[in-house]
């Protein structure tokens, strides 16, 4: 069956944001990444800043904001933020997918769609000094070192990942395809994934 959606999970640092916006290019189909944040914000009710807040630092299993989050503390409206912003984040993938042709990256998308036949699922991974080197490059510095960026950003990742899916993060038999960028290269995984897909059309 044709492969009309794409979702991109990815270690950060190893170029899945960037390989899913070629992919998208490549094959004339809608992207999504940032722009869901606006998506989930409409549909839960929220202020898009309390979206991306959320995406990004309430699911660290450290996290204060987390444990607000999960806790009656961040009621709102009778349900937690958390469960606010997965609710609404799933009907909005659920919808895009109806919509059909586009690459949606992160956010439990592959979990949300493994019913779907029309849909290809691929985890991007890469080594630490690849990772590292490319973040460096395309972020800068800051006051912690890329090994420790990268270590926060996964962790946060899998938490997350978790306790939406009850599934572990990164573990291959969740994805039809897993690639090593850093072994491939970010332009041959595009490539791989292309082919892939238009070989589905056959």
């Amino acid at each position: 069956m044709e492969k009309k959606i794409i979702t991109i999970s990815r270690e950060f640092g190893s170029g899945g944001r960037s390989i899913g916006r070629m992919v998208a290019e490549k094959l004339g189909y809608k992207f999504y990444d940032q722009e869901l944040i606006l998506h989930v914000a409409k549909e839960s009710g929220l202020a898009k800043e309390v979206v991306a807040e959320y995406e990004e630092y309430a699911t660290h299993k450290n996290s204060f904001l987390y444990a607000i989050a999960m806790s009656n503390g961040g009621i709102y409206g009778g349900m937690s933020f958390a469960n606010q912003v997965q609710i609404a984040q799933a009907k909005v993938i659920n919808n895009l997918a109806e919509q059909g042709n586009c690459v949606i990256v992160g956010r439990g998308a592959d979990y949300l769609l493994r019913e779907r036949k029309d849909c290809l699922n691929v985890f991007i991974h890469a080594d630490m000094k690849f990772r590292a080197d490319r973040i460096v490059r395309l972020y800068g510095e800051t006051n912690k070192t890329p090994e420790e960026r990268l270590r926060d950003k996964d962790a946060k990742r899998k938490v997350y990942y978790k306790s939406f899916t009850m599934r572990d993060w990164g573990v291959c038999q969740n994805y039809h395809v897993s690639l090593d960028s850093s072994v491939i290269g970010v332009e041959h995984c595009v490539d791989i994934i292309v082919k892939i897909v238009e070989d589905s059309r056959e």
